[in-house]
């Protein structure tokens, strides 16, 4: 199976985005097609705005305008959508498109709040971590601050996932240009800068291992300011991956627009889950204490 991942910039306007991502998606060549997390728009979440709430309002039509173009490309299409529910429940949601039809949908389920990613303020946790079957396989689809944690992989592994997909939007926070920021000269350090990075695919990475399954991770490229001034904008690092079920690296992209793609063989995880049987060994007996918040005394 081919799989096509669309690592692009925010276009300046929700219109221009789409319309440039749709002919991204003419060029994939891939059965399952993966675009990066909120990918409509800028990452709006760099500050606490109430206004950023208002697209959500079109998730309804979001839906019908990516199951469009899933059903005239005959792909199942990976999306990352802001879902309004109701007045002040909002979701983070990935909508998985198969050929024109809705295969199922996962709602981001851990949050983080940190400077230039202040997503508590916009997101509800989603209650619900399950796989998505579609036409191509089973798929493990979560969402950017997801991929920091095992229990979720895990669990998407042992309820069949053949497939980890992680839509990202992770950078390095820009200095503002009108004064010194601590923060952000701390982590704006070239040893810093790289530690983060590593940290964020050698984290992932494990997952494949641990599980014996692909995993795919899609990011955002380019820089978006943050308009509050508070933080001087993110620089999103891009290097969308797709790793083998043994950690083999089998595609990494650049930190520039651009379509990565590779063939993976669904079967080859199978097998190497009978040599590696990590699952067999697990001591479920012992692993009461993951569901505190602390296992001390």
């Amino acid at each position: 199976m081919k799989v096509s991942l669309v690592q692009q910039e925010y276009k300046g306007s929700k219109e221009k985005t789409i319309s440039h991502t749709v002919e991204m998606i003419k060029k994939c060549n891939g059965e399952l097609v993966i675009l990066q997390e909120l990918h409509q728009n800028e990452y709006f979440c760099k500050c606490e705005n109430t206004k950023y709430f208002d697209y959500a309002e079109s998730f309804n039509e979001d839906v019908e305008f990516w199951r469009k173009v899933s059903e005239d490309k005959n792909i199942v299409l990976v999306t990352s959508l802001f879902e309004k529910v109701m007045e002040g429940i909002y979701y983070n949601t990935a909508v998985v498109f198969d050929k024109g039809k809705i295969a199922g949908k996962y709602r981001k389920t851990h949050i983080p709040d940190d400077p230039g990613f202040y997503e508590k303020f916009y997101f509800t946790p989603g209650d619900e971590i399950e796989p998505i079957d579609t036409s191509i396989g089973r798929l493990g689809v979560l969402v950017c601050w997801d991929q920091w944690y095992p229990e979720p992989a895990r669990i998407m592994a042992l309820k069949g996932a053949e497939i980890l997909i992680y839509p990202t939007a992770i950078g390095w926070l820009m200095c503002p240009e009108d004064r010194v920021d601590e923060l952000c000269e701390k982590e704006n350090t070239i040893e810093e800068k790289e530690k983060m990075l590593n940290a964020w695919m050698s984290v992932q990475r494990g997952h494949a291992v641990a599980n014996g399954v692909y995993v795919i991770a899609v990011n955002r490229v380019g820089k978006e300011k943050d308009e509050s001034g508070v933080l001087g904008g993110i620089e999103f690092w891009g290097r969308s991956f797709i790793y083998g079920p043994q950690g083999e690296v089998i595609k990494v992209a650049s930190d520039k627009e651009e379509i990565i793609e590779a063939d993976i063989d669904l079967g080859s995880a199978k097998e190497v889950r009978k040599i590696w049987p990590f699952f067999r060994d697990r001591r479920i007996e012992l692993y009461d204490c993951i569901k505190k918040m602390h296992c001390k005394d």
